[in-house]
């Protein structure tokens, strides 16, 4: 095959005279350029960690301040009161011409103006680090916005008013800070009292109470110690307890989806939306080595926690017996491609060059049209990332740690990431209503094994043109893969475009090597674990009842109008919605996130509260008037908003509880109270999408450049899990999971629901718009 050739830098024949070496120019020409980018990427990093070190000082401000201190002294103005002097002192004596005492009057001042800029930028991040502990601002009405919130707002503004890289807020952010055993007991409480009756209640609080007077100090202690000594107390326990540890299926139970422009399609041809794509992602990987990327910045000014996307590229994770481990690599220049049961490996380089769109899209365009069949075993192998995680674990280690089978397993492991060719069109149309929800299915799950589940993400092209994502959890949150999503989304519609006919923007280079093919050696033994494997995966997948549907009776507009917040008017909509489904309350998960400290991941927002349940019974009973039911909604959304800040700013309950958890486990010591907490299950699962994260075009501009987010499997057997995107002005986007074996749930008929819970909400303020 061609590309053996071009994979080996030389060649070698015996011959009666001996040994005749042939090298190959255009491998020696691959490998020189390739050792160049390498040593490129070593600098820039140097650079880059440099820069971010000094932040918010530069090399500049050092020159300047050495420059001020040389002039203030040929003007004889001491301005380091005798310290450079002090300094020269300490300077050893040397003979010739660099020992001079001009050359050591020199030298003492650099040294000088070195230690007050090295002082200063030690005194600006420490400033910078007690003025971002500070989160009052957050829990201030916008139009009562008090006098020391102005002027903190003002001093963070000036310390970080230079153009930042990605990184250079991390050392400057506060560690999460753990919250007193009784707050968290007391939040606790108040968040299971409308959920319990009069006994349950007293017995959960008599647990409780034992709890906070006995064993919890103990565990506190050990608690508070490792918040000092580690960089984040939850984020590394988080990691590996709830994600590398479970031992079921990634797919739905922990992988989640997100969905391309819905309302528009740039192109139908599936290999050039795909060279598109890969192009800017590739763009964005190589902005993110280089730290261009901005840091997210709530208000414009705070700075969110950014070490969650260095593992976005060339990372996976690897099955374990006990626990998975995520392998990340500092560099790859492949992807690894799947299309009708065969795996591809497509470079992204031409030496040290990243390949133009026309030039990927002639690549992808190779593999489907591609005539050979898959390997015998090759077609499903990918379902073994899809099933249980012990079983995986044995098959890798039984079946591909030698030979063909682990060069090509390391191939897709080391790729960049992983791109799946479907066969089949998806998308949104509106006047197919089950369009959307199909479409999330093949995100979420697909066939099975047509995505390397293990990948930090597959990008999946659908034959129409439509895109798509399926990303793995423990490596990071949604809003870092919908950081890139929305780079890619906005780079390939308003930078690359496409030509009248469809196809990437150029002319493609024909003698481009053609995509390797992975080869294969699976045994029959292996051939049953990849079935067992996907049977236990198919089974999960068709149980999984998916509603996806686009709400456009109102969006964020009329919620504002409401003088409420967007997502408190979804979460209590949530909850009614919830207790005409069921009727009952339940337990409520909405995820909110902590990056406003160091590592930070994620909390647990309670939904379903006192105030909420009371809002939604005054509703149901129909006998309150609008007036009553308004003030009802409004201290029930005060209540929401108050939780979510406090989530936020580190005073959440639940990550507290599991940290507390583990340390009983470390300790042996046993707490009834902590077993039957992290025992409840959340019934109703749910995320609010984050969108707009980067400003690369006007929404108000281009309406129908409208993403319909994402969503995830549900959590519980007998439960919901919702996501939802408040798109824009005028339109939501809902997803809607349960599962079909359970008799309680209905997908759909949640969702219809939801929709009738926003409209009757919406009612109440509609009505005394009309009459004021």
């Amino acid at each position: 095959m061609a590309e053996a050739h071009q994979a080996v830098a030389f060649q070698f024949t015996v011959t009666p005279d001996g040994v005749d070496f042939r090298l190959s120019r255009e491998a020696l020409r691959h490998i020189y350029l390739s050792g160049i980018n390498s040593w490129k990427k070593r600098l820039i990093r140097i650079k880059n960690g440099i820069l971010r070190g000094v932040y918010p000082g530069s090399p500049t401000s050092w020159l300047v301040i050495v420059m001020a201190t040389v002039g203030s002294n040929y003007c004889k103005v001491d301005i380091s009161m005798g310290l450079v002097e002090c300094i020269q002192r300490y300077l050893p004596g040397r003979y010739g011409p660099y020992g001079t005492p001009q050359t050591q009057e020199l030298l003492s001042m650099v040294i000088f103006s070195t230690g007050i800029w090295a002082t200063g930028i030690f005194v600006f991040r420490q400033t910078l680090k007690l003025l971002l502990s500070y989160h009052g601002w957050m829990f201030e009405m916008h139009s009562k916005t008090s006098h020391a919130t102005k002027i903190w707002a003002i001093c963070v503004r000036l310390l970080s008013s230079r153009r930042p890289m990605l990184y250079s807020f991390q050392t400057s952010l506060p560690k999460l800070p753990v919250p007193s055993v009784p707050a968290t007991i007391h939040r606790y409480l108040d968040s299971v009292r409308p959920l319990l009756d009069e006994e349950e209640y007293y017995r959960m609080e008599t647990l409780a109470k034992e709890f906070q007077n006995n064993t919890a100090p103990r565990l506190q202690k050990y608690l508070v110690l490792k918040s000092w000594w580690a960089t984040n107390y939850v984020s590394d326990w988080w990691e590996e307890y709830v994600y590398l540890r479970g031992r079921n299926p990634i797919m739905v139970n922990s992988n989640y989806y997100a969905m391309d422009f819905v309302l528009i399609r740039n192109t139908n041809v599936q290999a050039a939306r795909l060279g598109n794509a890969v192009h800017a992602m590739i763009m964005y990987r190589r902005k993110l080595d280089r730290e261009e990327i901005k840091p997210v910045m709530a208000l414009g000014m705070v700075p969110m926690c950014s070490y969650q996307m260095e593992r976005m590229f060339n990372t996976t994770r690897i099955p374990g017996k006990e626990t998975d481990v995520l392998q990340h690599l500092s560099e790859s220049r492949h992807v690894a491609v799947y299309h009708k049961g065969r795996f591809f490996k497509v470079w992204l380089y031409e030496g040290s060059r990243l390949l133009k769109p026309r030039d990927l899209e002639l690549q992808f365009q190779r593999i489907l049209d591609d005539p050979s069949p898959p390997q015998p075993g090759e077609e499903k192998l990918a379902a073994l990332t899809a099933g249980g995680r012990v079983e995986w674990a044995q098959a890798r280690r039984t079946f591909f740690s030698s030979g063909r089978n682990r060069t090509s397993l390391d191939i897709i492991e080391r790729a960049a990431f992983f791109v799946a060719l479907d066969e089949e069109p998806h998308g949104y149309n509106p006047d197919e209503e089950n369009s959307l929800s199909l479409y999330g299915k093949a995100l979420l799950h697909g066939n099975c094994y047509n995505r390397w589940f293990d990948k930090s993400f597959t990008l999946i092209s659908f034959k129409n043109g439509t895109l798509g994502l399926n990303t793995e959890h423990s490596w990071a949150d949604a809003p870092i893969i919908g950081h890139l999503w929305e780079f890619v989304l906005g780079t390939d519609t308003f930078h690359l475009g496409y030509s009248e006919t469809g196809h990437c923007m150029g002319e493609p280079n024909m003698k481009l090597t053609p995509p390797q093919r992975l080869q294969w050696d699976i045994p029959e033994q292996c051939r049953e674990a990849i079935e067992n494997s996907y049977q236990v995966a198919k089974a999960l997948a068709d149980d999984v009842e998916l509603y996806c549907f686009q709400f456009l009776p109102f969006g964020k507009g009329l919620i504002k109008k409401c003088r409420t917040s967007p997502d408190a008017f979804v979460q209590i909509a949530l909850q009614l919605a919830h207790f005409r489904d069921k009727g009952k309350f339940c337990l409520t998960y909405e995820a909110s996130m902590t990056r406003m400290f160091r590592e930070g991941r994620t909390e647990t927002v309670r939904s379903c509260t006192s105030e909420s349940t009371a809002f939604v019974q005054a509703m149901v009973k129909g006998s309150h008037t609008k007036e009553d039911l308004q003030a009802l909604f409004r201290k029930a959304s005060e209540k929401h908003q108050n939780m979510y800040r406090l989530a936020m700013t580190g005073a959440g309950i639940d990550r507290h509880l599991f940290c507390l958890y583990i340390v009983s486990k470390y300790l042996g010591v046993s707490s009834p109270f902590l077993a039957e907490v992290l025992s409840e299950p959340w019934s109703l699962s749910t995320s609010q999408i984050p969108q707009s994260q980067i400003r690369m075009f006007d929404p108000n501009q281009y309406p129908n450049h409208l993403g319909a987010g994402g969503g995830f499997g549900p959590v519980a057997d007998d439960g919901y899990g919702v996501s939802y995107m408040i798109a824009g002005e005028n339109t939501m986007f809902f997803h809607v999971s349960s599962k079909f074996s359970s008799s309680e749930t209905n997908s759909q008929r949640f969702g219809n629901h939801i929709r009738q819970a926003l409209s009757d909400i919406a009612d109440l303020f509609k009505v005394t718009k009309a009459e004021s």
